[in-house]
């Protein structure tokens, strides 16, 4: 421990975010630089717990103050090695997780906790920049070949673990980039795509063979690819979002989140998309039905096609600014948030039901909702939510946004033919070496999870690779991870 007095010396302070009506008009990153000294200050403010209650926090188990010590005293190089040895990406969690290892941080209790996921992105860039991060090829090579579906988090560290282990390992993606929530998911302003290609270059430089435009099941069959490799990993992620069945929703100018959201990221990596396929907030008065971060990501979104106004609107109450007592830490504290994006504008509202939408020539114009209460079921405990007489109302909306999640990953066509069990919820179930129902055939992240973090799919990714390698050779030297956390 570098500085015994740090957390009652120095008061957290992140970094600082760029001015709204700065970063508003672009699509670049929001947080302005951290100075070093600044970094370490923060580093001196972790405690070093008898029982660092943060490695449990994080589902990868990082060895947060460690690093932070490290990052303390000025040892950047053993900091980068300590933050690697469990987080294959940490330029990724670094910018998009919400850091449930701070939420864990044992100052957390009545006082601020440490800067942990800003000092991970400040270790991780000062690795690149000071070129200490270079490509690691593997001394021997195995004969093994793996196959991994899907390049989001969890297959790229699924593809990373399996190639530091030595086997081949081929990715492939249907879409026509490799990093796929990373890469047309999350917006430009939240993780740069040349922060995603960077890595995506030095794990090509080891050795994983990424095949981007390839949808297995259709460009190669399931026959073939059971044939060609001697394990294969499902990381397709959860694809089929959570849908509003009322009247009027299949109006023309209500589309699904993330549909938004990747035509846009497109547009950015220079694709060109006409009328009528374009989807765009420029003068409308915009709707995000879900107070998630795909709701948050749109809203951003929202502003910086210039929206005439933006409401995002959330069926559940409210959440309290104070953690509830049924709510202790070191749980995830269910209290209100507001991101970058409701810095910079919109309008939230909570405790609204959809009804129906309306509309003129086959477009909305209108949503109809109503207020709710929720009550609890005095036989089982659950709550539902109940109309509020007198409070139906009606809303502008010349665009609305469906960010409510996710519902499982597609059934059709690469699952239902490689004939991989289905959970309740509609997931791939698997052991905990996260192989499912068939041999050689295992799944991770948000396909075998459900709907997660990405530290989750990282996680997940990583005790996939330590599955298949045991599979494959017996025996793994790769580290298992405990993928219970405090869930």
């Amino acid at each position: 421990m570098g500085k015994i007095t740090g957390f009652l010396d120095s008061d957290r302070e992140p970094p600082v975010r760029r001015h709204v009506s700065e970063r508003i008009k672009d699509w670049q990153e929001f947080y302005q630089p951290w100075a070093k000294e600044q970094v370490q200050a923060q580093g001196g403010r972790c405690m070093n717990c008898a029982l660092p209650f943060c490695h449990k926090g994080c589902p990868l188990g990082n060895l947060i103050p460690d690093w932070n010590d490290a990052v303390y005293q000025g040892r950047w190089k053993d900091a980068l090695r300590l933050l690697h040895s469990t987080n294959n990406f940490p330029e990724f969690t670094g910018r998009i997780c919400p850091a449930p290892c701070e939420a864990s941080c044992v100052l957390a209790i009545n006082d601020e906790p440490v800067t942990i996921e800003y000092i991970e992105k400040e270790i991780i860039e000062k690795g690149f920049r000071e070129n200490w991060i270079t490509p690691q090829i593997p001394k021997f090579r195995t004969g093994k070949k793996v196959a991994v579906v899907g390049s989001g988090p969890a297959g790229l560290a699924a593809a990373d673990q399996l190639n530091v282990s030595g086997h081949a390992v081929t990715v492939f993606e249907r879409d026509e980039y490799i990093g796929g929530l990373l890469t047309l998911g999350i917006p430009d302003f939240k993780l740069d795509k040349n922060i995603v290609n960077r890595r995506v270059d030095l794990l090509s430089k080891e050795g994983i063979n990424f095949q981007a435009n390839t949808n297995v099941g259709v460009d190669i069959s399931t026959e073939n690819l059971l044939k060609q490799f001697d394990a294969v990993c499902l990381a397709g992620g959860s694809t089929i979002p959570r849908v509003l069945d009322v009247p009027g929703a299949d109006l023309n100018g209500i589309h699904v989140a993330m549909k938004y959201l990747t035509q846009q990221n497109r547009v950015l990596a220079g694709h060109s998309i006409g009328t009528p396929e374009r989807i765009t907030a420029e003068g409308k008065s915009v709707i995000i039905l879900g107070g998630g971060d795909t709701g948050s990501d749109c809203l951003g979104t929202a502003h910086r096609q210039n929206a005439k106004q933006v409401y995002q609107f959330e069926i559940l109450d409210e959440p309290p600014d104070q953690r509830p007592t049924s709510n202790p830490w070191p749980l995830w504290p269910m209290v209100l948030r507001s991101s970058h994006a409701h810095e910079e504008g919109g309008l939230r509202d909570y405790g609204i039901m959809t009804k129906s939408f309306s509309g003129e020539n086959g477009t909305v114009t209108n949503l109809h909702a109503v207020r709710v209460s929720w009550e609890s079921d005095p036989n089982t405990g659950r709550q539902f939510p109940k109309e509020i007489p007198g409070s139906d109302f009606q809303i502008k909306a010349d665009l609305v946004l469906l960010a409510m999640g996710f519902l499982h990953p597609q059934h059709n066509g690469l699952i239902k033919e490689i004939g991989v069990n289905l959970d309740a919820r509609g997931n791939v179930p698997t052991d905990d070496f996260k192989m499912t129902n068939i041999t050689g055939v295992f799944s991770a992240g948000d396909m075998s999870r459900g709907q997660s973090l990405v530290v989750w799919a990282i996680a997940e990714g990583r005790q996939a690779a330590y599955g298949i390698d045991r599979y494959l050779m017996n025996h793994s030297s790769l580290p298992s991870v405990d993928l219970r956390g405090w869930e």
